[in-house]
């Protein structure tokens, strides 16, 4: 078993509903969960929105391999509704949910980088970070 860390946020509609479904599917579909953080709030990084984000950190063990988790996260974003702009725009978003860690692996390739290159700079990743344990 694997263990990956993930960080899901939502910031349109009903924010925290969405990022329990999500966790829910996770579940289902990649491992068991070991761990959620309690959600963290904040304003849009890198563009502006109206619409403050809820975001969460969980710790799920896993069989998966680090495309395969990739994989499933993707089609949950887009079974969830997730729009992803056509110019690679961060724009407001249903569901999101990224990779930051998985194990102690270190992969740089053009659909994955792991761990996430920009963790460490994001608040709302830090943070709940921390809860997990």
């Amino acid at each position: 078993m694997s263990i990956a860390i993930l960080s899901l946020g939502s910031n349109l509609g009903q924010r925290e509903e969405h990022i329990s479904k999500a966790l829910t599917l996770l579940s289902e579909r990649v491992g068991e969960l070991q761990s959620v953080s309690k959600p963290y709030y904040s304003e849009a990084m890198g563009y502006v929105s109206k619409n403050e984000f809820c975001n969460v950190c969980a710790k799920y063990s896993t069989v998966l391999n680090p495309l395969e988790l990739l994989r499933v996260c993707q089609a949950i974003e887009l079974e969830m509704g997730r729009v992803k702009d056509s110019k690679g725009s961060l724009s407001d978003r249903i569901i999101d949910v990224d990779i930051l860690f998985f194990d102690d692996l270190t992969i740089s390739s053009e659909n994955l980088v792991i761990p996430h290159p920009r963790w460490r700079e994001r608040p709302f990743v830090t943070e709940p970070l921390k809860e997990l344990g």
